[in-house]
């Protein structure tokens, strides 16, 4: 199928969110018509960001309301569209039957519009690497698009914690499926992000994450271990690269119905090192580094060093992505920075400071104000 065409009209679900915000942004910035789908549109809240964007009080970007549960919420919203990045979550991942209806009535409402050539379904990496098996990833170290969990496993099961990466896999196949029946009328190409990490856009987003949030818990004073993955390291993408791989994919001429792209720098670094890198890149704030905390069972704790060594020869792949669309990933540090930045100006969040700190009201690391939207 075609590419969506310069400064058409696209759909944006979940647009109230980290990653979709950005998404708006950069179509808006793209010269594009958008369309920001969102549960309430007079959640203030949630969407005056928005509204502030350039495109909304001259009607390039409109806001709708579209309860992602409900049958039929996108049928007058897509109809005009030529290309919809769907972006929302579901309630649950956890009920398989719950996500095939969500996505049986998406595409319903893709199939009625006859106007939308493509669909850009955001996955997870987790649909790439999350093994109920760790020693599944030494076996088949290469993160790399072809790669899927072992769907074979019996313990890959919502029950076990595999919930959301076996329900990701499911709306890209019933994405890709749906495409396909529909003899050529629109493809759907499945793009995987890493961690996102970057600059929020609205104070509600700062929980929204998992990523984000989780530098906002170290500027408060406390971190931990990640939760998805014992001693994984985080895989970060910039949330602004994230939401140039969404447009690069709408706009590539490359790309074929059924494939998926996975988006990361392939940086990876231990929480450590991202919450010592607060203090390291922004020494201004005099920010006070807290300990982690490890919350895993002693049998993890038994294995740190195997584990670590497990994810620590993962190899990292980004050469679809950067060819399909010519997406260049910022360097990790600037991503940490940013998001820090953010966390101060758009939410407010007070860091905990060391007790020697004498806070400069000019100082550089508050004086930048939100300079990096403009990044």
């Amino acid at each position: 199928m075609a590419p969506v065409p310069n400064e058409g009209t696209i759909a944006v679900t979940g647009a109230a969110g980290f990653i979709a915000g950005w998404v708006v942004r950069l179509l808006l910035e793209k010269g594009y018509r958008v369309r920001a789908c969102v549960r309430d549109a007079n959640d203030p809240t949630k969407t005056d960001f928005l509204r502030a964007m350039p495109g909304y009080t001259s009607g390039r970007l409109s806001l709708h309301s579209a309860n992602l549960d409900d049958e039929g919420c996108f049928d007058d919203i897509f109809k005009g569209c030529h290309g919809v990045c769907h972006v929302s979550h579901v309630s649950t991942y956890d009920d398989q039957d719950y996500v095939r209806r969500v996505c049986d009535h998406i595409i319903e409402s893709v199939n009625k519009s006859g106007t939308v050539n493509r669909v850009i379904v955001t996955s997870s990496v987790a649909a790439v690497i999350s093994e109920a098996d760790i020693y599944e990833i030494a076996r088949r170290p290469v993160f790399y698009e072809d790669r899927y969990p072992d769907e074979s496993n019996p313990k890959r099961t919502p029950e076990r914690g595999q919930g959301y990466s076996m329900g990701k896999v499911i709306a890209q196949r019933a994405f890709s499926e749906a495409a396909e029946a529909s003899g050529g009328r629109w493809d759907a190409i499945t793009l995987c992000p890493a961690d996102n990490v970057g600059p929020i856009q609205s104070a509600h987003q700062k929980n929204g994450g998992p990523w984000q949030h989780n530098i906002e818990e170290m500027l408060l004073g406390e971190y931990y271990q990640n939760t998805n993955g014992a001693y994984r390291p985080w895989f970060v993408v910039d949330v602004r690269d994230d939401a140039a791989c969404h447009i690069g994919l709408l706009e590539s001429v490359q790309v074929q119905n059924g494939e998926r792209y996975i988006a990361w720098s392939t940086e990876a670094r231990d929480v450590q090192d991202v919450c010592a890198s607060i203090d390291r890149l922004l020494p201004e704030l005099g920010f006070d580094t807290p300990e982690i905390t490890t919350q895993y069972p002693d049998r993890h704790i038994a294995r740190e060093a195997e584990l670590r060594g497990i994810w620590g020869n993962a190899q990292l792949r980004n050469d679809r992505m950067r060819a399909v669309t010519g997406v260049e990933f910022r360097p990790m540090d600037v991503s940490i920075r940013d998001c820090v930045e953010s966390m101060l100006t758009v939410a407010q969040v007070e860091p905990v400071r060391r007790a020697d700190h004498d806070r400069v009201e000019n100082s550089p690391a508050i004086s930048k104000g939100l300079v990096w939207l403009k990044d």
